[in-house]
Parts: structure tokens; sequence; C-alpha cells
């Protein structure tokens, strides 16, 4: 399936996307390359894709608002699972709380979004495009995360597949900040 559409992410922070990251070398090369570790907050669950008609100042204009009320959101993963019935590994989140939050106010922002093929269930993806044998099913089943992290910001993406996602926005959860 060909896709190209602008999603909204959440990258990790540097030491939690060093790990993921090595996990995708060694397990999935292609998902390796084609976006840093993330969790993904709009484009597959919850809500689809943006059209990639919309432009970066349209975007950025129904955002701001709602990153300046968002403080960075801390959170940590729960163990992996397979994500519905497939070989894709995830590293899942608690989704309610500020994680929701901050996805309920994205979706009801005013952008277009096309329709999603699940419901919002925020992850970090070990393994998407590689057909797993058993044994590395195994061993990814078995990673632990379960540190907690730190969000500060949200980046937009367009993925026009099979081309490397390229980041074409970037804002920083300031909520709860003083406000001179």
């Amino acid at each position: 399936m060909q896709l190209n559409g602008i999603f909204i992410l959440a990258e990790l922070p540097a030491e939690i996307a060093d790990r993921i990251r090595e996990i995708n070398e060694r397990y999935d090369t292609r998902l390796a390359r084609h976006r840093p570790p993330h969790i993904t907050l709009t484009g597959s669950s919850g809500a689809g894709p943006i059209p990639p008609s919309v432009t970066v100042d349209e975007i950025r204009g129904k955002l701001e608002s709602i990153v300046a009320d968002t403080a960075p959101i801390t959170l940590s993963f729960q163990p992996p699972q397979r994500f519905m019935q497939t070989d894709i590994i995830v590293l899942p989140i608690e989704p309610h709380g500020p994680i929701r939050a901050l996805h309920d106010g994205i979706i009801t922002s005013g952008l277009p979004f096309t329709r999603a093929r699940y419901t919002f269930s925020p992850h970090a993806t070990l393994s998407l495009y590689q057909s797993l044998d058993a044994k590395s099913i195994r061993e990814l089943l078995k990673t632990r995360m379960p540190e907690p992290f730190v969000l500060n910001a949200i980046q937009v993406y367009h993925t026009r597949d099979p081309q490397p996602s390229r980041k074409l926005l970037e804002l920083q959860l300031t909520g709860g900040s003083k406000k001179d």
C-alpha cells in the first residue's frame, strides 16, 4: 500500500530513541531508515493522515494553541505486544491522561484528517515492515523499557512511501511554563 500523507508524531528522547533505533536496525532496517523512533499521535490510529495539500502554515496555525496549553508529558512503556494479530511488535503506553488530551486536542483542532485505520493506541514500533520468524518475535516480546521519559515536542512529517519521511515542522510543548 502506497501512503502519501502528513503524520503528527512525538519523537522520543535521545536515550530511549537510541535503544529503539538499535532494535529497529537489528529487526527491521527499513523502519530504521524511515523516521526517528517516535509515538504516532495522528496518522494511523485515532485519526488518519492529514492530506498533503494542507500547508505547513495551516498546520502550525491549528497546533500552536494546543502546544502552548500542553506541558511536557512524562510516560513509560508497557511490555511489548503484537499489534492487531500481525507480526508488528510495539511498545505500548497508557492511552489515557495527558497523551490522550494532546491527541484529542489535535484531532479537534480543525485540521482535516483522513479516516483512521485503528483506534488511538499510542506506542513505539519495534518492527513494522519485516516478516519475523518465531525466534525474533519471542526476542522482541522480551524487550523491556519501563523507565519514564518525557515528550517535550511534537513533529509533523510528510510520509510518502516508499521514500523516507520528511520533517515539516516541530513545536515545543510549553504549557505550564511561566509566561512573561
